[in-house]
C-alpha cells in the first residue's frame, strides 16, 4: 500500500477512533445524570433533522474541495486550489447562516413531522431542534478548514480536530446537564437541549486548532504557490460549476446514515404500535435501534471513515495523472485492510453484545438482540463509505447518488411488512438490505470503470471468514465458562468480561494473520517487521 494512503489512513482512523469512543463512552455518565435511556429519544430528535441541515449547509463542499485541490496539485496549479479555499470560505459561512435561519425558524414543522415517543410535548421537540442548529453556523467553515489540509494529504489537522472537538462537546455536555439536573434543579428538556446545544461549543473548540495550524502553516503553504506552474487559467464560476458537480454526491452519501434513521424516525414506531406492541415496548425498540446500537456499531465503521477521507485526495492525484495501475494497487489494498479489520471487529460486537449494551447502556435482553442482529450488517455500511469514496476519485460520482436511492428505495418498500413479521429487527433487516443493494451496484460500476477485478478480494474475504470463525470459536471457548463468574449484566464485570474475550479474541485473529503472513501481504514491510520482531516465522 502507498505510504501516503497507509500513512494518511491510520493518523485519520486514530483520531476518528478516539473520536468515536469518546462518543460512546460518555453515554454511560449522560444516562445516569439524565434518567435513562427515555429522554435519549428527545435527545435524537433533534439530532435527526439536524444532521440533514448539516449535509446541506456543507453541500458537500468540503470533501469536494480537497478532491479538486489535490488534483491542481498534482498538476502542479497551486494557485487554483487556494483561489477555491478563498472562495470556499465565504461560501462555507454564508451557507452556514442560512440554514441556521431556516431550521431555527422550521423548527415547528420539523417536530410536527416526527413522531416524538416518551410523553414529550412538541413545544420540547420545538427547543431541542432550536437548541442543536446553532451548531450550523460553525461547522460548515470547520469542514472546509478539514478539506483544505486533506486535499494536501495533511490529515494531521484533521484528527486532532476531531478530537477536540469531542473533548470539548463531551465537557460541556455533561458539565451542563449535571449542573441543571443536580444543582439548579431543573428539567430534562433543559439538560437535553443543552447537551445539543454542546454541538456548537465542541465545533467552536475545533475551528480555533484548525485555524491555529493554518496560521502555522501558511509560510510553507504560501511557499508552494511560489512553484506554480501557471498555465491553466480556470474562472471561479467554472470552477464551482465542477465543484457543485461533484459535491452532491459528498451530500447524499454524507446524509446516508441519517436518510436511513429518519425512515426509522417516520415508520418504525407506528409499524410497532400498528401490530399491537405496548407503549413501553415501542419507546424502548426506537431509543435502542436510533441512538444505543447507531454508537456501537458505527466503531467498526470508523476505519472506513478514514479511507474514505484519506483515499478521494490520493485517488483523485493518481487518476488525474493517468496512474491507473497504481489506482488499481491502492484500490486492491484499502478494501482488503478495510475487510480485515471490519469483519472480525463486527463479528466481535456480535459475540460479546451482550456485556458491550450493558458496559454502555444497562442490561437489557432486547438490547442485546437488536446489537447482536445489526452488528455483521455495519461491515456493509464500512464497504458502502469506501465504494462511495472509490467513485468520487475515478470521477464517476454520479453512480453514488443512484447507488444510495437503490438502497432508500430498498429500505421503504421493505420497512412496513419487514417490521411486521420481525418487529424492530425487521427494520435492521430493512436497512441492511438496502446498504447491500447500495454496495453490489457500486461494486459493479467501479469494476466497469475502473477495470478493476474483484477476484483476489473475494479470495481474502473468505479467508478472513475463516479466521474469524476460528477466532469466534476461542472467544466462545473463554466467554461462555466466565460468564458464569463475571456477571454480564452488571457493568464491572461486564466490562472485564469484553477486556478479557475481546483481548483473546484480537490475539488469536492477529496471531494467525502473522502465521499466515498476511500481515505481509497488507501492509507490506511495516508488516514484515512486525512479525519478525514478534518472533514468527
Amino acid at each position: 500500500m502507498g505510504s501516503k494512503l497507509l500513512r494518511g489512513t491510520f493518523i485519520l482512523t486514530l483520531g476518528t477512533l478516539i473520536s468515536k469512543v469518546l462518543g460512546i463512552l460518555y453515554v454511560i455518565p449522560f444516562y445516569a445524570i439524565i434518567g435513562g435511556d427515555k429522554p435519549a429519544l428527545l435527545y435524537n430528535f433533534g439530532y435527526v433533522p439536524y444532521q440533514l441541515f448539516l449535509s446541506v449547509a456543507t453541500a458537500g463542499i468540503p470533501l469536494a474541495i480537497a478532491k479538486y485541490i489535490a488534483k491542481y496539485n498534482a498538476m502542479e496549479e497551486y494557485k487554483i486550489g487556494r483561489r477555491l479555499f478563498k472562495t470556499g470560505v465565504y461560501l462555507m459561512i454564508l451557507s452556514g447562516i442560512i440554514c441556521f435561519i431556516a431550521m431555527y425558524s422550521l423548527a415547528p414543522f420539523l417536530a410536527s413531522l416526527q413522531q416524538l415517543e416518551g410523553g414529550y410535548s412538541l413545544e420540547d421537540g420545538i427547543r431541542v431542534i432550536r437548541a442543536v442548529s446553532f451548531a450550523l453556523l460553525i461547522i460548515p467553515v470547520m469542514s472546509l478548514l478539514r478539506g483544505f489540509f486533506q486535499g494536501y494529504n495533511s490529515m494531521g489537522p484533521s484528527a486532532v480536530s476531531q478530537v477536540v472537538e469531542q473533548i470539548v462537546r463531551i465537557a460541556f455536555l455533561l458539565g451542563s446537564t449535571f449542573v441543571v439536573m443536580y444543582i439548579v434543579k431543573g428539567s430534562v428538556v433543559t439538560a437535553i437541549s443543552l447537551a445539543t446545544f454542546s454541538a456548537f461549543v465542541g465545533a467552536l473548540a475545533s475551528l480555533a486548532i484548525l485555524m491555529w495550524y493554518f496560521t502555522k502553516r501558511k509560510k510553507g503553504l504560501d511557499q508552494m504557490l511560489l512553484e506554480d506552474r501557471g498555465e491553466l487559467r480556470v474562472s471561479i464560476p467554472t470552477l464551482y460549476k465542477q465543484i457543485i458537480l461533484s459535491a452532491i454526491p459528498f451530500i447524499i452519501v454524507g446524509s446516508a446514515t441519517s436518510l436511513y434513521q429518519l425512515i426509522d424516525q417516520f415508520t418504525l414506531g407506528r409499524v410497532l404500535q400498528y401490530i399491537g406492541l405496548s407503549a413501553h415496548k415501542v419507546n424502548s425498540y426506537v431509543a435502542i435501534i436510533n441512538f444505543d446500537i447507531q454508537k456501537l456499531i458505527l466503531i467498526p465503521g470508523t476505519l472506513a471513515i478514514a479511507f474514505s477521507m484519506a483515499l478521494v485526495p490520493l485517488v483523485t492525484a493518481a487518476y488525474v495523472r493517468k496512474e491507473h495501475e497504481q489506482v488499481k494497487r491502492q484500490l486492491n489494498d484499502v478494501f482488503q485492510i478495510l475487510l480485515f479489520l471490519t469483519i472480525p471487529a463486527c463479528i466481535g460486537i456480535t459475540l460479546l453484545a451482550r456485556p458491550l449494551f450493558t458496559v454502555f447502556f444497562q442490561a437489557s435482553d432486547a438490547g442485546t438482540a437488536l446489537l447482536q442482529f445489526s452488528a455483521p450488517f455495519a461491515i456493509l455500511f464500512s464497504l458502502f463509505s469506501v465504494t462511495a469514496a472509490v467513485l468520487q476519485g475515478i470521477d464517476e460520482q454520479r453512480f453514488t447518488v443512484l447507488g444510495l436511492l437503490l438502497g432508500l428505495l430498498t429500505k421503504s418498500v421493505l420497512q412496513m411488512p419487514l417490521v411486521m413479521l420481525f418487529e424492530a429487527k425487521g427494520s435492521v433487516l430493512a436497512t441492511g438490505l438496502g446498504y447491500a443493494v447500495s454496495c453490489i451496484f457500486m461494486i459493479m460500476i467501479i469494476k466497469r470503470y475502473a477495470h478493476f477485478s474483484f477476484a483476489l478480494i473475494a479470495r481474502r474475504v473468505t479467508l478472513f471468514s475463516f479466521l474469524t470463525l476460528i477466532m469466534s470459536l476461542v472467544v466462545g471457548i473463554f466467554y461462555f465458562p466466565l460468564a458464569h463468574i463475571l456477571s454480564p449484566d452488571h457493568k464491572i464485570t461486564a466490562f472485564f468480561l469484553i477486556l478479557l474475550c475481546g483481548g483473546v479474541g484480537a490475539v488469536t485473529y492477529a496471531l494467525l494473520a502473522f502465521k499466515l503472513h498476511l500481515s505481509d501481504k497488507l501492509f507490506g514491510p511495516r508488516g514484515t517487521r512486525v512479525r519478525e520482531k514478534l518472533g514468527i516465522k
